[in-house]
């Protein structure tokens, strides 16, 4: 059967609930009531040779039919400025101006800075037309819009400064355009002068905007700007452009600040979601959808790259007319999760309510549940990778990568939801995705629907990880789940009062706090067991000031589908830098034993056992297993337990010195290719059958207080699992490893350690 998922949807307010408390689900539907059910997940994977879809239906206080809306999503950012008056133009003269960087230039205005309204067509503004001419937009009384244009067009990814003057005594105006010589190209500057409407409608009522216009007055916006703006203002007494140009809000230039209405100074506050005005009124103003800060300025040298070390060359804001952080929807409906429930993934089953149920109609919104504070704590606990699944959430590379097809060695189809979201682009994309001007995404979160952390749907990062609880279940094993949020936001403390650490398929996705608090947990004894590949790789960040959005600055390394621009590596959320984790200096080997080798784009491997295997100190982990076995020449994903993504012992990158590589991989194709940090040179002989670096590493150390680290370096190891009714050879050693690292006894460091 296939299921219509997409006829409700909706988003949790927050990612994860400790049992015991509140979490609200907003929902969406053109239909005008949803029936919601609340699922625990065992295992979200339908397909047919799997263990298949298992749940258990909670008994929830939100059970039933409710009311739904249907909620618009409306996507781009902007600066929203209340001023009760003091930015409508009055007196004699009006100045105002901005440096422009525009990034994309066609189909439509792009607003730079004023109060105009499209419904009324009343207020003013500065923008730019859909060919990259500044024009000032003027509202008449008799309700026709007044636009004046100057001749000469912006082009795209050049810094200007325009500015538009009012002389409202003379009844006159102007637009000007300056181009300052930037070593390429020399400096430029254009102005044109016009007579002004005898009867003008400067007010709006409306907030005074940077980046967008007012679609009507009930906080919707049009128009948004694609691109970059730097440290608008504006004068209420005559200028030249010049003059008001280089105005710096600083008096570094001398220029005076006679008049001076606003000027907001993006520089001040990068982290946060707010913007500053350096002028005595104090017109501060909000940024909505979260546009990218931390970017390069007009002033930007080169000879920095941490905003963090000359804030004043990073005095720019990139905003985005796809932008989405918060789809800002009314809540439908609150669940107050009971305290005995069980931590774990849960999702909300959204069907059509009424007297005719329509059975093809399903639809789900994850959460996940944590221990609460009355909580019985199991020995083990799974860390759910939320900032993977951000990361890859609404992910439209197969419908945007030209090369896709060649990359995957398969036909392309598409499933219903990337229709959906080719249909429905406001939805927003992974930050594996460009923006409409070409800019990679670096923000996604969890305040808007995400078609691909859902059961029944996409088998990456989520489906799969449920593959894991699945056998956990299957064995009996107990375990709490918590969410690397908690880690983000706990640090160690979220580990602390468990023996065992589990982490899943593909912890890709790692804050500092994340790192940190895994180490710490290691260092004072804590087991860790890492059941995937690619794990540990990017460093990213939740942003402090909007929790729910991850961060991620790809830098100019590893596998990636985008580039930072130069001299944007650094998180505007936290300053640290992105980019790899080998790259600072905390490789996954140092961590786990093991970091990104290898991306397999055809057949999968298995493990076979090294001379290390027979080492005492693992004994414990080949119990019922033969010496010469093939460790998981199956599975569900491609047949076998070593690929997609995998990971290889390395002591040049941190492998601990006493690490014993158990296993390693064997039967890779020349689909599998290293990871571009891994050659420095374009030569014969990289992939899987001919480079010793492709490979997947079975390892196993002791750590410091009676801990130790058992890493499988495969995506795929958790999905082979459950071959075989759960009897195989990879289950079995899991088990050996889940049974010892439960097991209170210390593991002793060896001499040599």
């Amino acid at each position: 059967m296939i299921y219509r998922t997409n006829e409700y949807l909706g988003y949790p307010d927050r990612i994860s609930v400790p049992a015991g408390e509140a979490v609200s689900f907003q929902l969406s539907s053109k239909q005008p009531s949803v029936k919601v059910e609340v699922l625990r997940l065992r295992c979200g994977d339908v397909d047919a040779n799997g263990p298949g879809f298992k749940y258990e239906v909670m008994t929830s206080p939100i059970d039933g039919e409710h009311a739904c809306l249907d909620q618009p999503i409306r996507p781009g950012s902007n600066a929203v400025v209340d001023h009760d008056g003091a930015l409508v133009p009055t007196g004699g003269h009006w100045c105002f101006g901005a440096y422009v960087y525009p990034t994309r230039i066609v189909d439509n205005a792009k607003a730079v800075m004023g109060n105009w309204c499209e419904r009324s067509a009343r207020g003013y503004a500065l923008e730019l037309d859909e060919e990259g001419h500044p024009v000032l937009v003027l509202g008449q009384a008799n309700g026709t819009p007044a636009r004046f244009a100057l001749d000469v067009k912006l082009r795209p990814r050049v810094w200007a400064f325009v500015s538009c003057a009012l002389d409202l005594a003379q009844g006159s105006a102007s637009v000007s355009l300056i181009v300052p010589a930037d070593g390429v190209r020399p400096a430029a500057a254009c102005s044109k002068s016009f007579a002004l409407p005898q009867v003008a409608a400067f007010d709006s009522g409306l907030p005074f905007l940077i980046a967008a216009h007012h679609l009507n007055g009930d906080r919707q916006y049009t128009s948004h700007f694609d691109g970059k703006i730097e440290a608008p203002r504006v004068f209420s007494c005559p200028l030249e452009a010049e003059a008001l140009r280089v105005f710096d809000g600083r008096q570094r230039t001398g220029a005076s600040d006679v008049g001076l209405v606003a000027f907001w100074d993006f520089s001040n506050g990068i982290s946060s979601t707010s913007i500053r005005d350096l002028s005595p009124n104090g017109l501060h103003g909000n940024l909505r959808q979260l546009p990218r800060r931390g970017v390069t300025g007009f002033h930007w040298s080169g000879s920095v790259h941490d905003w963090r070390m000359s804030p004043q060359e990073y005095a720019a804001i990139h905003f985005h007319g796809d932008d989405i952080y918060d789809c800002e929807w009314q809540t439908t409906c609150t669940l107050d999760v009971p305290a005995h429930w069980r931590s774990g993934v849960y999702a909300l089953r959204l069907t059509r309510g009424g007297d005719d149920p329509d059975r093809d109609c399903e639809s789900y919104v994850t959460f996940f549940v944590t221990p609460g504070k009355t909580s019985r704590r199991a020995d083990l606990v799974v860390v759910a990778s939320v900032a993977t699944y951000l990361a890859y959430a609404n992910s439209a590379l197969r419908l945007y990568q030209v090369h896709f097809e060649t990359l995957m060695e398969h036909v392309l189809w598409l499933p219903q939801d990337d229709v959906f979201m080719q249909e429905n682009p406001e939805i927003g994309q992974s930050t594996y995705d460009c923006h409409v001007d070409g800019s990679g995404r670096a923000y996604s979160s969890w305040l808007r629907p995400i078609l691909n952390m859902r059961p029944r749907g996409y088998w990456f990062n989520l489906i799969n990880d449920t593959h894991i609880l699945d056998w956990l279940e299957e064995k009996g094993i107990a375990y709490d789940l918590i969410t690397d949020v908690e880690l983000d936001r706990q640090g160690a403390r979220a580990l602390a009062p468990y023996r065992v650490m589990m982490t899943p398929t593909h912890p890709e996705y790692y804050s500092l706090n994340m790192m940190n608090a895994i180490m710490a947990y290691q260092n004072a004894g804590g087991r860790h067991i890492s059941m995937g590949g690619n794990a540990f790789y990017w460093r990213c960040g939740f942003h402090p000031a909007a929790p729910a959005a991850l961060e991620v600055r790809r830098g100019m390394a590893g596998t990636r589908t985008w580039e930072s621009e130069p001299g944007e590596v650094h998180l505007a959320g936290t300053g640290e830098p992105g980019s790899l984790w080998r790259h600072s200096g905390f490789a996954p080997q140092k961590l786990v034993g093991v970091g990104f080798s290898a991306m397999i784009n055809d057949t999968c491997g298995y493990y076979l056992r090294t001379a290390e295997s027979e080492d005492t100190r693992v004994a414990f982990i080949f119990e019922g297993t033969g010496r010469h076995d093939k460790f998981g020449d199956f599975g569900f994903r491609y047949n076998g337990a070593v690929g997609s993504e995998i990971d290889r012992y390395d002591l040049e990158l941190g492998t601990p010195p006493h690490a014993l590589r158990i296993a390693t991989s064997e039967g890779l194709g020349a689909g599998a290719l290293p990871t571009p940090e891994e050659f420095r040179t374009v030569v014969d002989g990289l992939d899987g059958t001919q480079n010793a670096l492709v490979r997947a590493d079975m390892v196993f150390f002791e750590t410091a207080h009676g801990g130790a680290v058992f890493a499988t370096g495969s995506i795929t190891y958790g999905m082979s699992l459950g071959h075989n009714n759960y009897d195989n050879n990879i289950s079995t050693i899991t088990l050996n490893v889940v049974n010892r690292f439960l097991d209170p006894r210390p593991f002793i460091m060896p001499a040599r350690a």
